[in-house]
């Protein structure tokens, strides 16, 4: 099981959580009686995808053998953990019970959910997977920012209110940035090695120092979205707590910081996400008290 929960990747699921907390709360400012059950669906069909594609790039990354020199987390494929096989099957599970918890969702709400779900799997399967995997051609992180930013985002506030509305949309910007911001650390810290085998990020298409910049303009934009939202709530300037820990990232990233050294700030980005996910759920429902 330790070895399951390790191929999970437990430091990225901040990026499942945090849309689907901001989300879920934007019900409390427009006045929406807040549905226990369908915010815990939300939660479920985020944290299975969420989980369900790392299984689903390790699986990929692994048969591919673009992980054989690896420098972040252990993948179970390629270290020889599991067996191929055994990890797509989980891959495929995981897909089939946020699946599950999408289809319920989607009963209580609106049937269009299904539709969005089956794009949402395809595009989770597809990002490493099938003949043509986009995030080896550098649309990795336009993905993240689509299904971890707006469509989980926006997509808990439908399960409140059963509508898309520009408030919903506004604070999806952050969360995407920062989900962004996450990936784009973790392709700066496999940039020779993607290089070397041809998977064409978009750290590998614009090079370290491009990739540096962009990392930080992406927290920078999510702190600037973010705050966009006051006209929902005032208390939304709260999030600018989140700025001395925003700054200490940037400044490793820009500081130069390769392989191994970049593991740590993979994790103190995903902390920055969820910080600022619970910042803005706080200042949403201090707009309705």
């Amino acid at each position: 099981m330790k070895l399951w929960i390790l191929g999970a990747r437990p430091r990225t699921l901040a990026a499942a959580i945090a849309p689907v907390l901001v989300g879920t709360a934007l019900a409390f400012p427009v006045g929406v009686t807040l549905n226990w059950l369908n915010a815990l669906l939300a939660l479920l069909v985020s944290l299975f995808l969420q989980i369900g594609v790392n299984y689903a790039n390790d699986y990929s990354d692994g048969i591919r053998g673009t992980d054989e020199v690896r420098v972040g987390p252990t993948r179970l494929v390629a270290s020889g953990l599991k067996s191929a096989q055994s990890v797509k099957q989980a891959a495929f599970l995981l897909f089939f019970l946020a699946s599950v918890a999408g289809l319920f969702l989607a009963l209580r709400t609106s049937r269009w959910l299904i539709l969005v779900g089956v794009i949402a799997i395809l595009a989770a399967w597809n990002y490493t997977g099938g003949a043509k995997p986009y995030g080896y051609q550098g649309f990795g992180e336009i993905s993240v920012f689509l299904f971890f930013g707006v469509v989980a985002t926006s997509g808990s506030y439908f399960a409140q209110s059963q509508e898309i509305t520009w408030q919903s949309l506004l604070i999806s910007m952050p969360m995407g940035a920062l989900a962004c911001a996450i990936l784009a650390i973790n392709n700066l810290r496999d940039l020779p090695k993607d290089a070397l085998v041809g998977k064409r990020t978009i750290a590998v298409r614009i090079g370290d120092s491009n990739a540096r910049i962009m990392i930080t303009a992406l927290i920078a934009t999510a702190i600037f979205a973010g705050l966009l939202a006051v006209s929902i709530s005032p208390w939304v300037f709260l999030t600018l707590l989140i700025v001395p820990l925003a700054m200490r990232i940037s400044i490793e990233i820009n500081q130069g910081a390769l392989g191994s050294g970049l593991i740590p700030l993979l994790g103190k980005t995903g902390k920055l996400q969820l910080f600022f996910a619970l910042l803005m759920t706080f200042a949403l429902f201090m707009a309705r008290a």
